[in-house]
């Protein structure tokens, strides 16, 4: 016969348990020392004095100058009086019997003067000073509190560090926070759900294919890289990439960000590091990802007012002694992502540490049409949906901000209870991320939604009419966000912009406040964002790419991004470049009113059928003005042209 397993269910112990024996001594400590106060009573002020006028008292103690303990003799016990007390459990031999709150101490020293006098006693009398346990517990109970308080939140952050069982221990606080991605833990992410980024998934596929595949690098004399940065805007793949990486190559991931090394106490961050580096080499062939490496990684001794004990200096020192140091000749590749390169330390982006460093730009027009392809997937769509519209219709836009356009069409649709997602909803999740939530309860004045009105229709009829503006896409005047109209362009990708490219650019942009000169004879604050867009394409011109006879072919711009309390040029320069930003921008203003000058009367349709429509297309141009005028019947022969 087999043997009946034991079925009782284990206790499991806790370590918080070893607190209630604590408790549970202290409160008996408690007890033991207020035994007398409990096998004591307090009496009134008539049982005192026939206490004493019956000379049974053997001696009085003052404790504290507040209450008097009555001794009585051996003798006097022995009365009925007193026998029930001395017959209680809590009552200790040669302890006190009663004790007495006598208010005043001066004046119950002069009663018991002249009760001696009158009726010839004999007891003795002290006066002491006492302080019970429970009272000394009270008095320390704040700092205990302290204590109690500091150990329990040790002990969370030592668990959440790494620490085992009941918590961890307070020792854990230093081991590293990362976590790891290795055989048992699938990570479905691979590069197939990285869409576009074709130059940067080379790049770390070659590390990946190294991990796996050492001998055919070395058998050439090749040596592993230590580390890749991952630079580039907000929101273009670099963690996607990383999360690619640790799906494809087979080898444990460690995974953390740059603010996981940062601690409130001194020497943790390097503490961590150096456990983080010992995992890896453990496991080796081994990645190491570190997520927004600037926070730990900023360049040392811009900041004065730090000295040498600068814990985030302290661990970014770690890190390079571990990355390129002695005894680092173990596989760990480090892969880290930044989108503030420019901050980073010199130590840190010299070869031997990070060797390569991968650009992750913003996608163009192809890779935006292969993002879009990833995000629809799970995403029911409707037949009329034009991806590669779409494409040309977020310019600037990142990866992140793709994923989220087609979640935000998926909220649309669903708001409108369609049964798919149309294109119609694509283009107003567009407008809704670039320009704002549509504010319907705005309250707007005839007049002013007539200068709308026009000052948008002189946008469209501007870019409508120059060669290098921007073709026009939507016109509306529905208030959205901090705007009160706006105009949507196709903008053309271009490589390198030439400076007739830049005027017509600025000429259309400034067609708002010229439209409001030209019809009624007075400006508005409207323009405020087309004035700061086109001041800054001035200046760019005149400083930044030199663009300005008068200023000449110098550029002020410092590409290492060092910031200077010092002009690069003189006051006199100053003063020209000034005067070349205004002349720039005031020639294009000129330019635009005369261009609707001589489209007066197309202005004015367009303006009212905006007041009518409140949205226009380029189809309703098209119907107002015709083509346009430099566009020929062969798209081809416009691209030989450009």
């Amino acid at each position: 016969m087999s043997e009946k397993k034991n079925n009782k269910p284990k206790i499991k112990l806790n370590s918080y348990w070893i607190y209630i024996p604590i408790v549970l001594f202290l409160l008996a400590m408690s007890l033991f020392s207020n035994s007398s106060a409990l096998s004591s009573r307090n009496i009134s002020t008539y049982d005192f004095k026939e206490i004493l006028e019956a000379n049974d008292i053997k001696k009085i103690i003052i404790v504290n100058n507040s209450k008097a303990e009555i001794y009585i003799k051996e003798e006097a016990l022995k009365k009925e009086r007193y026998e029930k007390i001395t017959k209680s459990t809590f009552y200790r031999k040669g302890s006190s019997l009663y004790e007495y709150n006598f208010g005043d101490l001066q004046n119950f020293e002069n009663k018991l003067d002249q009760a001696k006098k009158q009726y010839n006693l004999s007891f003795d009398y002290d006066n002491t000073e006492r302080t019970s346990f429970a009272e000394t517990l009270i008095n320390f109970l704040p700092f205990i509190l302290l204590i109690a308080i500091w150990l329990f939140f040790m002990r969370r952050m030592s668990g959440a560090s790494g620490g085992t069982g009941g918590g961890g221990q307070i020792f854990n606080i230093g081991k590293s926070r990362a976590k790891l991605f290795d055989e048992n833990t699938k990570v479905k992410t691979t590069f197939k759900n990285v869409a576009g980024l074709e130059g940067a998934k080379e790049e770390v596929q070659e590390i990946v294919d190294f991990l796996k595949n050492p001998e055919k690098y070395t058998k050439l004399g090749g040596k592993i890289p230590k580390g890749a940065l991952l630079v580039g805007p907000p929101g273009t793949g670099k963690t996607l990439l990383a999360k690619a990486v640790a799906g494809e190559a087979g080898v444990p991931f460690f995974s953390l960000s740059g603010s996981d090394f940062v601690e409130m106490f001194v020497g943790v961050g390097a503490s961590r590091v150096r456990d983080l580096f010992k995992q890896a080499q453990q496991k080796s062939p081994s990645i190491i990802f570190i997520d927004e490496i600037d926070a730990i990684g900023r360049a040392r001794g811009k900041n004065s007012m730090t000295g040498g004990n600068d814990e985030r200096e302290n661990t970014l020192n770690q890190l390079l002694t571990e990355m390129d140091g002695f005894g680092t000749d173990t596989n760990v590749i480090v892969l880290a992502a930044t989108n503030r390169a420019e901050i980073l330390d010199k130590a840190l982006m010299r070869a031997g540490r990070f060797d390569r460093q991968i650009y992750v730009d913003l996608p163009d027009l192809h890779e935006r049409r292969e993002i879009f392809e990833v995000h629809i997937k799970p995403l029911k769509l409707s037949d009329d949906v034009n991806l590669e519209f779409l494409a040309q219709q977020t310019p600037g836009f990142s990866g992140a901000d793709i994923a989220n356009l087609c979640n935000e069409a998926a909220l649309i649709a669903a708001r409108n209870n369609k049964s798919a997602i149309h294109h119609q909803d694509f283009l107003d999740a567009v407008d809704r991320i670039v320009g704002g939530l549509e504010k319907k309860n705005k309250v707007i004045t005839p007049k002013e939604k007539k200068v709308i009105a026009y000052h948008e229709a002189g946008h469209a009829t501007v870019s409508w009419m120059l060669k290098y503006a921007a073709p026009l896409v939507k016109v509306t005047i529905v208030p959205r966000g901090q705007s009160l109209g706006a105009a949507w362009y196709l903008p053309e990708e271009r490589k390198i912009v030439q400076t007739e490219q830049m005027l017509d650019e600025m000429c259309a942009t400034m067609g708002g406040r010229a439209a409001e000169k030209l019809i009624f004879d007075k400006i508005s604050t409207g323009a405020l964002s087309d004035l700061e867009k086109v001041t800054k394409q001035a200046r760019a011109m005149v400083t930044v790419y030199g663009l300005n006879e008068e200023v000449g072919n110098v550029t002020y711009y410092d590409s290492s991004g060092n910031d200077s309390f010092v002009k690069p040029y003189s006051e006199e320069t100053a003063k020209t470049i000034d005067e070349e930003i205004s002349k720039i921008i005031e020639g294009q203003y000129v330019r635009a009113i005369e261009i609707l000058d001589q489209h007066r009367d197309k202005l004015d349709i367009l303006a009212q059928k905006l007041l009518e429509k409140e949205v226009i297309f380029k189809d309703d141009l098209v119907e107002i003005f015709g083509k346009r005028p430099f566009e020929t019947e062969n798209p081809e022969l416009n691209k030989q042209e450009e």
